[in-house]
């Protein structure tokens, strides 16, 4: 009887590749935030104004937590195939 191997998630070099593509989905969105900034000047006005920032912190938390659960899936069925 084979040993049950454990899922990708759970290794610590599943963790570790789970925080890269948390790390990738930050920069992500971090450099939508900047093109949208540098292509609208009035998104730049309403930072300034201080009304827009929670916007900008929920949109790159977005990317990250997406870029994570695409990271996961992949993993996941990574493991599947072998």
């Amino acid at each position: 009887m084979r040993a049950r191997k454990s899922s990708g998630l759970v290794s610590r070099v599943g963790a570790i590749r789970l925080m890269t593509n948390a790390m990738m989905g930050t920069a992500l969105g971090l450099a939508y935030d900047l093109a949208l900034i540098v292509t609208y000047p009035t998104v730049a006005a309403l930072l300034n104004d201080g009304s827009a920032r929670f916007v900008f912190i929920r949109l790159v938390t977005t990317f990250a937590i997406g870029a994570t659960l695409t990271g996961a899936v992949f993993i996941l069925f990574e493991d599947k195939e072998s």
